[in-house]
């Protein structure tokens, strides 16, 4: 059979898996062979607590993806998130020559290297996923774009370092080989994977923010000029407002998620009040999103607004509340390009970008880092792919 790629997408209420194989033609979506999901266990606000647990919801969900695809999955990509994820600002510099070298690969990687060795003090019992040029100077003038080939005496980088608590790491890598499965490359953070399949470049160059509503967490990415600038992710979710609806008027958590998703349950409860709880408590999540805009000097300075995704992009009035608490355009995230026929929405948006980040890796003469893909360096390979990257 022709080479297939899968994506794990680990979550605190579900874990979804995406097999899916290349197009006839690099200009067409990739073809979803199948999908599974499992309800989670052993796990909280996104980290795992029962490694056991979670392996048999890996097992289960990728059981029934193998089954719809008709295939054996051997090795899958997967994506790491939750409340440990954090991100570090660091800078680094190397030396090119006092006569004036010209900046090559090796000289970049170093750089890179260098502003990870610098935040070490802020690294204690976290891993660094990902190192994201900001960007690049030399002899102190800003480059626009890559600075390979560029003549100077210092480059210099400053760096967007993703970090996970080392812990929450080992123990995601431990339950997917516990489910029988080899986890291919470095783990990819939530976020960026779904970026990849959510976010058209014009968004991410005009300046955007990707929010995903999760189970317990509220995640969120920003960028600007094509380039991710900061992720965060709360402690907040769609849990909260289901059980807040439970305490509200005393009924069984399944009745309330039902609620909460605008379904007509026969209760004779007013549907505004159960608005009213919902509304605040999307407001109260909007709000830790604008704050965070506030704190990175971004509030009201992303053209491309605010595009939804996870479980939570389901709820109505999600889209309105987003637009009016952060004075910024708001949708929900399609999952594209996508064939007209497919079933994937957003919330399958992770693991499909984990498949397309696979495919995209393969089609390489070598593996390229998210910083080089984030930095230009990947210009040759997305205008060859025109379905890898939005």
């Amino acid at each position: 059979m022709a080479k297939f790629y899968t994506g794990i997408d680990i979550g605190t209420f579900h874990v979804k898996v995406v097999i899916a194989a290349p197009a006839e033609r690099t200009d067409l979506p990739m073809q979803i062979l199948g999908t599974g999901t499992a309800v989670s266990r052993g796990m909280r606000q996104g980290y795992i607590i029962d490694t056991a647990e979670a392996a048999k919801s890996i097992r289960e969900a990728l059981m029934r993806a193998q089954t719809a695809a008709k295939v054996t999955v051997r090795s899958a990509r997967v994506a790491i998130g939750g409340v440990g994820i954090d991100e570090v600002r660091s800078q680094g510099d190397v030396t090119l020559t006092a006569s004036g070298g010209i900046v090559g690969e090796r000289d970049i990687e170093r750089a890179m290297r260098d502003s990870e060795k610098r935040a070490a003090a802020k690294l204690t019992n976290r891993t660094v996923l990902h190192t994201i040029p900001l960007e690049y100077r030399i002899d102190g003038q800003k480059v626009i774009g890559r600075p390979q080939n560029l003549q100077g005496t210092k480059l210099v980088v400053d760096t967007l370092l993703i970090t996970i608590l080392t812990q929450h790491y080992e123990e995601l890598l431990e339950a997917v080989e516990a489910a029988g499965v080899e986890v291919e490359g470095e783990p990819m953070a939530s976020p960026l994977a779904a970026s990849l399949v959510t976010l058209t470049k014009a968004q991410k160059t005009a300046g955007v923010v990707l929010a995903n509503i999760g189970a317990e967490t509220l995640s969120i990415l920003v960028f600007d000029n094509d380039v991710p600038v900061s992720i965060k992710v709360f402690p907040a979710g769609g849990s909260d407002i289901t059980n807040a609806l439970a305490l509200s008027f005393q009924i069984p958590l399944p009745e309330a998620e039902q609620m909460k998703r605008g379904a007509v349950t026969g209760s004779d409860i007013a549907p505004k009040k159960v608005d009213t709880i919902v509304t605040t408590r999307l407001k109260e999540m909007f709000t830790l999103i604008n704050n965070h805009l506030k704190a990175i000097n971004r509030s009201r300075l992303l053209p491309a607004g605010i595009v939804i995704t996870g479980g939570g992009s389901g709820m109505a009035s999600a889209q309105d509340i987003a637009k009016f608490i952060l004075k910024l355009p708001a949708q929900v995230g399609p999952v594209s390009p996508m064939s007209r026929t497919s079933t994937v929405d957003a919330t399958w948006a992770v693991a499909y970008g984990l498949c397309r980040w696979a495919y995209g890796e393969d089609m390489t003469t070598r593996t390229h880092t998210l910083g080089e893909v984030f930095s230009g360096g990947w210009d040759s390979l997305k205008s060859s792919l025109r379905s890898l990257l939005p």
